[in-house]
């Protein structure tokens, strides 16, 4: 029963201030859906039966949301009739963290959430570095029902579970002491084992590692350092942890892979097994060569993550480079730099790319500088007009009356100032690299045919839409998912590095 005494207005705000009840509402419709998509999926029209593997997840994850949204009830009465979540209320989120054992992300970061009344980044970070590694664990443990598996499988299957026992003391750790003013001393050790955890390409890992080190320096004094506060910041944003989560699993799976996937289920023909519907020994079925599509987007996805992460880096560094001189010196130095990129500018990025390739040909390397090449100009506009403005500050004023030389005040006092506008440009950007490569591949001007690549996946794929559509949905959902999570990551940071928002 809602509170008589409290308007409309004033439950509205509660349920909206209180993270865990979004959070909770989130998981528990995402669950339902991915339920009604699995229980979709194990049913075989051909013999008009279920596969009973495919049905078992179905009703477990149907389970999961039912609880998951029975305690996101719970949580609506507890702050409409006391203000605050009761700790009976909690104590059901150690009930949901059982959700791991389907790979369950979604309901599980909501029960990690829920159980601990005052979260900070620290928390948030462990339990997601945790989550990803499980998460690569679960989808890495397919490979079982394969014929064979890669020599490196079991000691990958080691790794990623030592590395899951290893986040998960670190989570515990950083759950009891994360709250303290000063950290132990020997949290260093747990710093350092975080960051080499992240080896795996665990980024959450990584940013945990660094942060705990940043505190440790500043003893415990989280306000004077910028990673504490953009990463607290970015933590409190479930659609943008969210999106780094799912950049993060992909990560860790595309490096992982080298040990655990063999590459030859993605590139050899096995004409007994064309066309195949999904199944456990083929999660996502296979092509009309018998190639399995699971390997072929795990391994395209070091592709898409590749193209993506370079042909944004080299613009980045070449165009924040010439913007940041352009804008520094201005006059005739910024009339040549800015007259010769509004020529490369005024060609269009993806008909430049394709004159690139043709002239060049279709590989790897030749996609990822055509790609760059048309960004530059973007990137050099934006940090023209950064470092324009940051130079007319006091700070830098002083600096030039203190005798610095222009080298010095530009790299030291003025680009590190200037990068915030150009990481949130880059990460939303990222996704539209990822966009141009499977264009380019789908279009035959990409990376070669034979390799397994998002686009190359998907343009074999529409040739059976008809019969056997998921050829062509699994990839193109791929390319959706990775786009989405970097827009999200880059709404996020957006948001985190804007000092408006302190």
């Amino acid at each position: 029963m809602t509170n008589p005494s409290l308007t409309k207005q004033e439950v509205g705000f509660r349920l909206k201030s209180c993270p865990e009840y979004g959070q909770a509402s989130f998981a528990g419709i995402v669950t339902i859906a991915l339920a009604v998509v699995l229980l979709l999926n194990s049913y075989q029209t051909a013999t008009g039966t279920f596969k009973s593997g495919v049905l078992a997840v179905s009703v477990a994850y149907f389970v999961f949301a039912l609880l998951q949204l029975a305690v996101w009830r719970l949580i609506r009465r507890d702050l409409v009739r006391a203000g605050e979540i009761k700790g009976s209320t909690r104590a059901l989120g150690y009930v949901l963290m059982l959700s791991l054992l389907t790979a369950n992300v979604f309901v599980a970061t909501a029960a990690f959430q829920l159980v601990k009344r005052k979260k900070n980044a620290a928390y948030t970070l462990a339990v997601y570095a945790l989550l990803t590694t499980v998460l690569v664990f679960a989808v890495t443990a397919f490979n079982l029902y394969k014929p064979y598996v890669a020599n490196g499988f079991l000691p990958g299957m080691f790794l990623l579970i030592a590395t899951a026992v290893l986040q998960l003391i670190a989570l515990i750790l950083t759950a009891l002491f994360a709250d303290r003013t000063v950290l132990p001393g020997w949290m260093a050790v747990v710093a350092g084992v975080l960051i080499l955890t992240a080896a795996t390409g665990n980024l959450f890992a990584l940013f945990l590692g660094l942060l705990l080190i940043a505190r440790l320096r500043d003893k415990g004094i989280t306000s004077g350092s910028k990673l504490g506060d953009v990463v607290e910041r970015l933590s409190r944003s479930s659609t943008s942890m969210l999106g780094l989560l799912f950049i993060t699993f992909l990560l860790t799976l595309a490096i992982t892979s080298l040990m655990t996937f063999d590459y030859s289920f993605a590139i050899d023909n096995n004409y007994s097994a064309i066309l195949q519907s999904p199944s456990l020994t083929y999660p996502l079925g296979t092509d009309n060569f018998g190639r399995d599509l699971f390997s072929r987007i795990v391994f395209g996805a070091r592709i898409s993550l590749l193209v993506g992460l370079l042909s944004t880096l080299i613009p980045v560094l070449i165009g924040g480079a010439l913007g940041a001189i352009s804008g520094y010196y201005g006059r005739q130095t910024d009339n040549i730099i800015m007259r010769a990129l509004d020529v490369l500018y005024a060609i269009p990025g993806i008909l430049l790319a394709i004159a690139i390739i043709a002239a060049f040909g279709a590989s790897t390397v030749n996609l990822i500088l055509a790609l760059s090449v048309g960004a530059i100009p973007t990137y050099a506009r934006t940090m023209r007009a950064n470092v324009m403005m940051v130079s007319t500050l006091e700070y830098v004023q002083a600096a030039r009356a203190f005798g610095a030389s222009d080298f010095s005040i530009l790299f030291k006092h003025i680009v590190p100032n200037s990068v915030a506008p150009m990481i949130v440009k880059s990460s939303l950007t990222i996704g539209t690299a990822v966009i141009s490569t499977s264009s380019l591949s789908f279009l035959g001007l990409g990376v070669e045919p034979h390799i397994p690549e998002w686009g190359n996946i998907l343009k074999l794929g529409s040739a059976y839409l008809e019969t056997h559509a998921f050829t062509a949905i699994y990839p193109g959902l791929a390319i959706i998912a990775l786009v989405l999570s970097f827009n999200f990551l880059g709404d996020g940071l957006r948001d985190a590095l804007d000092p408006k928002l302190d």
